[in-house]
């Protein structure tokens, strides 16, 4: 049997899940929740390789080694944690030049300095193609925690930011169509957008970063709180440069949106109440009623949630 046969890589991680006593919440949420003596900590990991997530025919070694560190940063600040220090380790092709090497690791310390995060060790290897795996560790005040299971029927939802400009960028790297611009930066210099929200962090109920597109991580939430939610087409936040992008391709660029991922922005969630106290966009409810709609037209019509998933992809 294959991870394709069971349904992927969350279906994978579903079948792995075991929740230890010792920990506030392991598998399932964007970092897992340590408590040590009295103090939460947040712990995540996220590894790149070479061909699936990024390449170097378009990202320069500078700006892989940013992506490594922003992508773990974001995790961290779902959970509405700062981040502390990163393990970093890397597998290597015997035939890789130093100075590429040397590059990713001035991209990770210059995005590791604008968090005041430490890189304190790691690991090296060799084998067929480049992988950078970090493991972070942050901390998190009590009252800012935000896991996913805490999403309430009734809750608004928010996004930070515009999506779907990376994968514009990607698509159009991928066709040959050399993107610029806004488009080109949101897929090769990704950002972590903790920033957005850490003013109004005690009104969120729960938060997600969009690494899967909108449609996927709202799915997340939903699993996780056990309840469903609508999205308001309208409302999805395009930039005109995505629109161009998508057009450029003959595809729809809400389809990015939904379907796409690696934008980074922050989903979260917050209660009526609470409505003036957060900055963001407007995208859709939770609902007590199962599953993910979207609405549009008057009409709500069941999402297939196929957000990007290594298993499942036919790349």
């Amino acid at each position: 049997m294959k991870i394709k046969d069971i349904g992927g890589e969350f279906a994978l991680i579903n079948r792995l899940k075991n929740q230890n006593k010792g920990l506030i919440k392991g598998i399932g949420d964007d970092c897992a929740i340590v408590n040590i003596n009295g103090k939460k900590f947040v712990v995540t990991t996220d590894t790149l390789v070479e061909g699936d997530h990024f390449s170097f025919n378009w990202f320069t070694p500078e700006q892989v080694g940013m992506k490594a560190i922003e992508i773990n940063v974001s995790d961290i600040g779902a959970m509405g944690g700062k981040p502390l220090f990163c393990l970093i380790s890397l597998v290597l092709p015997k035939d890789i030049e130093v100075e590429v090497i040397d590059n990713i690791y001035k991209g990770m310390q210059k995005s590791a300095a604008k968090y005041n995060l430490n890189v304190i060790g790691g690991n090296m290897t060799h084998g067929q193609q480049l992988v950078i795996d970090v493991d972070m560790f942050g901390t998190v005040e009590e009252g800012d925690l935000c896991q996913r299971k805490d999403a309430k029927p009734g809750d608004f939802i928010f996004v930070t930011g515009d999506l779907g400009a990376s994968t514009a960028g990607l698509k159009l790297y991928q066709a040959g169509k050399k993107p610029v611009g806004y488009v080109k930066r949101k897929h090769i210099e990704p950002k972590a957008q903790f920033h957005k929200v850490k003013p109004f962090l005690k009104y969120i109920n729960a938060m997600i970063d969009v690494s899967d597109g909108l449609a996927s991580d709202v799915t997340r939430i939903c699993e996780q709180a056990d309840c469903g939610a609508i999205i308001y087409a309208d409302n999805v936040p395009i930039r005109d440069e995505t629109r161009l992008a998508a057009k450029r391709l003959c595809n729809n660029p809400v389809d990015y949106a939904l379907f796409g991922g690696e934008d980074f922005e922050l989903i979260f969630t917050v209660s009526e109440k609470n409505l003036k106290n957060v900055k963001g966009y407007l995208v859709g409810e939770i609902t007590k009623k199962k599953g993910v709609r979207i609405f549009k037209s008057g009409k709500e019509t069941p999402l297939k949630t196929h957000g990007y998933d290594h298993f499942l992809s036919k790349s």
